[in-house]
């Protein structure tokens, strides 16, 4: 009786993490039943969706109730906008839906960064009420609900799910689902709900209801992204990251400076293997019961240039950005009124969180110089309206990574850079050599560019990141006698970094192969040998498993 109430039960500690056993003996009696009922796509439909929350109940307790209550309220506004042949009422419920989820997201996950950055500037003393732990305490009983907002896992992703749904179908790219269990389904879906990738629904839909496949390479290749993202988190992030990054990483001033530098380089590899860990698990899931998600990473660290980079990583992220913010603003083509008013309000937003007076001069007189360019240089302002678009569209998806002034400085610097490559790729002499040193040499670029960028990433709060980057400086500290000690205290975890940028930088032919060879094996021995590869690796690896970098966003 016990264990069945631990079952039905939430505790943070026993969240069904794609890195426990118990997800994996939950996944195996899904597919059970799943085979059973795979042909009655209406019971399919609920069956999945009432394991989805089942699962985000044990990963996040009584939000269920709120993704629950989001589902009915944007499955009634998509049949809304899908039924109004009035533009203007169409353009009404859709921003009504757009806003509501907006709203929810900016409640659970800004509310905090904005009032205590308000109260910093006016010198308010306004604080933050939790008004659904007041209504449940009213409704239960006083104390039922804790008084702090808690971000709910993964409400970023429902949210973009959602918001790109009602936008879809205003644009009269996909119809409503007619049927609310194919759309909480596709909100829902288990593999992907908590940390991605985001998927679209004219992608997701259509297969709700197709026949179920599986053919026997189907089967092989879902078992190596999943043997490969277990390892990808367990070895390459969870081991790395707990022997070494955060020992560094939460006390710097205790190490010398290069190792800060290495440690960061690490973290660049971390984070990667979480993430990409995690979608590769998904998405072998998803293909072992029929469904396709798409690619999220394309090895990035093999990137040549920023631009190539952000084309490579989280790629469903970055398409939901330009679809839905870069283009409606007007991409690389025109200007439009939208970009004037975010302009403003991103700036605004930047002054208002950092108090930064420097930031209106810098702006002023950039604002005079960009006004000129305006006015004489008529083929500027293709590029002005491109380069402003690009910039807001980066900063805005800082904000969506974290409330912290960090992660917008963040954001902004990877804008600007991809701003300044635009130019610099026209008059570089290099952008079209295929000479591998070279080629090398843009690879190693990029990746310390992009790690560089990662310290605002890592250490969120304001001023962590200055007082890193002093003390890599001030105190570099080279001795050959303290590499020594360095190195034969960390020995296993460097041999593990190297390997992984090694395996990392492979040719992805190289890989393609091994894949092919492991799909001619007989299933029987693929089975087995992708459970013996399991245990071993769980037995290899005795510490506690963190939590998925992303799960935060």
């Amino acid at each position: 009786m016990n264990r069945l109430q631990e079952l039905f039960s939430f505790q943070q500690q026993e969240s069904l993490l794609f890195t426990r056993l118990d997800f994996w003996l939950f996944f195996m009696l899904v597919m059970v039943v799943f085979i059973f009922i795979h042909k009655k796509y209406l019971l399919r439909s609920i069956f999945l969706t009432a394991v989805s929350l089942f699962f985000y109940f044990k990963t996040s307790g009584n939000f269920v109730l709120l993704l629950g209550l989001m589902l009915l309220l944007n499955y009634g506004l998509g049949l809304l906008v899908d039924r109004t042949h009035v533009k203007s009422r169409q353009v009404f419920w859709l921003s009504l839906g757009v806003s509501i989820n907006l709203a929810g997201l900016a409640y659970f996950k800004y509310a905090y960064f904005f009032t205590q950055a308000f109260n910093a500037q006016f010198g308010t003393d306004f604080n933050v009420v939790n008004q659904f732990a007041v209504w449940g305490n009213e409704l239960f009983g006083k104390g039922s609900f804790v008084d702090k907002i808690l971000v709910p896992v993964g409400v970023s992703f429902f949210t973009f799910h959602n918001i790109s749904y009602l936008v879809d179908i205003s644009r009269k790219e996909i119809k409503a689902a007619r049927n609310f269990f194919d759309y909480a389904l596709y909100v829902t879906y288990f593999p992907h709900l908590i940390a991605g990738p985001i998927v679209r629904a004219r992608d997701f839909l259509p297969q709700v209801n197709a026949p179920y496949q599986l053919s026997k390479y189907d089967f092989s290749w879902s078992l190596w992204m999943i043997g490969k993202g277990l390892l990808k988190k367990l070895v390459f992030a969870d081991y790395i990251a707990v022997q070494f990054i955060d020992k560094v990483l939460d006390a710097p001033e205790t190490y010398p400076g290069y190792v800060g530098i290495i440690a960061m380089f690490a973290y660049s590899l971390q984070i990667y293997a979480d993430f990409s860990g995690y979608t590769d698990m998904a998405i072998g899931v998803s293909k072992l019961m029929g469904f396709t998600l798409l690619e999220n990473f394309n090895s990035p660290y093999k990137s040549v240039s920023v631009a190539d980079f952000w084309r490579r990583w989280h790629k469903s992220l970055g398409s939901w950005l330009r679809d839905y913010l870069y283009i409606p603003l007007g991409g690389n083509q025109k200007g439009s009124i939208a970009t004037g008013i975010m302009t403003a309000v991103i700036l605004g937003f930047l002054y208002f969180i950092t108090g930064w007076v420097e930031l209106w001069y810098t702006y002023g007189i950039l604002l005079v110089v960009y006004l000129l360019l305006w006015q004489f240089w008529k083929a500027f302002r293709s590029f002005a309206v491109r380069d402003l678009n690009l910039l807001i569209t980066m900063v805005v998806g800082g904000l969506w990574h974290g409330a912290s002034q960090n992660f917008v400085i963040w954001g902004a610097m990877n804008g600007l850079a991809l701003v300044l490559y635009n130019y610099w790729k026209k008059i570089s002499p290099y952008e079209k050599s295929n000479w591998w040193l070279i080629r090398a040499w843009r690879i190693f670029l990029t990746l310390s560019f992009i790690t560089f960028t990662r310290i605002w990433f890592r250490l969120p709060e304001a001023e962590q990141p200055l007082l890193f980057l002093q003390h890599i400086t001030q105190h570099f500290d080279w001795k050959l006698d303290t590499w020594y000690l360095v190195w034969n205290t960390y020995q296993v975890v460097f041999y593990l970094i190297i390997l992984g940028f090694i395996t990392h930088w492979l040719p992805q032919s190289w890989k393609d192969r091994t894949v092919q060879f492991f799909a001619k094996w007989p299933m029987v021995f693929q089975a087995l040998s992708f459970a013996l590869a399991v245990f071993v690796l769980y037995q290899a690896v005795s510490d506690s498993f963190k939590a998925f970098v992303y799960f935060q966003f």
